[in-house]
């Protein structure tokens, strides 16, 4: 039986914690240890894990504030396991996943593996629609676990998982505050390691529970894509320089529709698109019309950080250390 470290960084976020070590206690496959990093959070979550001490091979470490990367490293330094498996504090864990992946992992052993994310039933009308504009093909194009060629697959923390030689070898996560999973995917890749999507070990993820949050924390994204491609020339797609097109487009329009309503057009198109694929998937009008918010934050927001970062980074050729000092770096 393969043995599992589960590491979770968490700042500030004691309540979330809590849902996810329920579910984490509810586990058909029993053989994981869980590690728990408090990242040098106000809001300390010692007393949540006191009380799962009963249930679980739990560990807890508080260490100084220093980013989500390198608290993974700081539990993958200390985990006894096969795997390293890491979760976003906002996950819930379905109570088979450890079973699923056990089973594939005996099955097809791998390197490195990543599963997608999914709305609970009991999420709100909000954090379902965030859910679906990070989801949805009309958004991402389909990159974030829905993809044909699983070989391909770059795992994401909030989902995430590799072998403990994977870690010797690649020394962890970088220091970088946004992109540091897909940063870390990248380089367990360019080391030789292999990765696979198992579609069936998908998560529960809250993700952001209003829209402002959502906005800063997609615009955040849009700036680690260029990060990531100064550190990886060939991980720049076409598919990145969409929402940033997106967002180009959507501001030329609107401008012209002050001469005339048809240039309105396109965007309730696209609006009107994302309604009923979201209303066939999610089966609730209202989670339907907070789509439409949600996938134009995500496309806007995204652009606006990728237009950002790559006026900063290619153009003004500023590194990343100074680039972003007062809003990552402080």
């Amino acid at each position: 039986m393969i043995k599992f470290s589960v590491i979770i960084p968490v700042y500030n976020r004691p309540d979330e914690l809590k849902e996810l070590l329920e579910s984490l206690k509810n586990q058909t496959y029993k053989n994981f240890e869980v590690i728990v990093v408090e990242d040098g959070s106000e809001l300390k979550s010692d007393k949540i894990v006191e009380d799962y001490q009963e249930d679980l091979e739990l560990k807890y470490f508080f260490k100084p504030n220093s980013g989500p990367g390198q608290s993974r490293n700081y539990g993958s330094e200390r985990a006894e396991g096969d795997y390293h498996i890491f979760f976003d504090s906002d996950c819930i864990i379905p109570g088979k996943y450890f079973e699923i992946v056990n089973k594939r992992l005996e099955k097809e052993p791998v390197d490195a593996y990543g599963g997608p994310d999914m709305a609970h039933p009991d999420f709100t009308p909000v954090q379902k629609s965030i859910n679906y504009s990070m989801t949805s093909f009309f958004t991402t194009g389909g990159i974030r676990g829905g993809m044909k060629n699983e070989k391909k697959f770059h795992p994401r923390s909030f989902n995430m998982g590799f072998t403990k030689e994977v870690f010797g070898k690649t020394k962890g996560f970088s220091k970088m505050r946004f992109g540091e999973d897909v940063d870390m995917s990248l380089r367990i890749i360019e080391n030789g390691f292999s990765t696979t999507l198992i579609k069936e070990a998908a998560v529960y993820h809250k993700r952001r529970v209003d829209f402002r949050k959502f906005f800063k924390q997609v615009y955040n994204s849009g700036i680690a894509r260029i990060n990531l491609y100064k550190r990886h020339p060939k991980s720049l797609k076409p598919v990145h320089f969409l929402p940033a097109l997106f967002l180009l487009g959507t501001i030329f329009l609107l401008i012209f529709s002050l001469f005339s309503l048809y240039f309105l057009i396109p965007l309730g198109f696209f609006a009107i698109i994302i309604f009923f694929d979201s209303l066939r998937l999610n089966r609730n009008i209202k989670v339907a019309f907070l789509s439409i918010i949600a996938s134009f934050i995500q496309l806007t927001a995204y652009g606006s950080g990728f237009i950002k970062s790559f006026n900063k980074r290619l153009i003004l050729k500023q590194n990343e250390f100074h680039a972003y000092k007062k809003n990552f770096y402080k």
